[in-house]
């Protein structure tokens, strides 16, 4: 009895790895379509609801997915117009009637601001990941450097102070933002993109280095040198 449940907890385990990446998958495609569905499928006012909607009020998924076509028409072609001087104006007009808005002009302005962040031709943000002394000595946490101008905090503190934003896990869109020295970072090899997988998966998933390049554990120091010993590029 106790040998078909082992062997049966091993099948079940063994079919749960394959399946369980699929399921998440779709669980959340689905979740995004969804999210997405709520914000295009009021582009469809111009259609009768008889048509869009089912008996129970609910959009038909295949008109949810034209809505989002539609989105991405309309979005294309906004940045079209961007190029032309009149239509730059218009764009400015809007944005500064939003900006005049009691609390929208809050909200509305922090989200352009982390969006001109990310758009801009600034290549210092989240380009590089480094391991951080957090949330005390002794512990390391994966970080990216997101900036490198900071001239009054560089000023008072006399050092090379970069941003560091240390994100949570498994949900790597919150976390904390810390000034730190430069010369306390330990800079990674790994691509910004394998320092998110890595966060995601809970540190399951990282690249191989360095014991997956012929390197025994025997071979490595007994202790990770300290930061201060690193050399982390030059100071500015």
């Amino acid at each position: 009895m106790k040998e078909a449940l082992a062997r049966w907890q091993a099948n079940f385990y063994t079919g749960l790895a394959i399946v369980l990446p699929a399921v998440i998958s779709i669980a959340l495609v689905k979740w995004l379509f969804g999210t997405v569905s709520n914000v295009t499928d009021p582009l469809l006012f111009f259609l009768p609801a008889r048509w869009t909607h089912d008996p129970n009020g609910v959009t038909r998924w295949w008109w949810s997915l034209t809505a989002l076509v539609l989105a991405i028409v309309l979005i294309s072609l906004i940045g079209r117009l961007a190029r032309y001087l009149l239509f730059k104006k218009v764009l400015q007009l809007v944005d500064l009637l939003l900006l005049r808005v009691p609390l929208l002009n809050k909200i509305y302005g922090a989200i352009k601001q982390v969006n001109e962040a990310f758009t801009t031709s600034n290549k210092s943000s989240f380009k590089q990941v480094v391991l951080v002394e957090f949330p005390k000595q002794g512990i390391y946490s994966v970080g990216f450097i997101t900036g490198e101008q900071h001239g009054e905090a560089q000023q008072k503190t006399q050092q090379h102070v970069v941003s560091v934003f240390i994100p949570t896990t498994p949900n790597p869109t919150s976390g904390y933002l810390v000034l730190m020295p430069e010369d306390q970072l330990i800079k990674l090899e790994m691509s910004v993109a394998d320092g998110i997988k890595f966060i995601i998966s809970l540190g399951a998933v990282s690249p191989p280095y360095p014991l997956d390049r012929g390197i025994s554990r025997e071979t490595l120091p007994a202790t990770v040198p300290t930061p201060s010993r690193l050399e982390c590029g030059p100071k500015a």
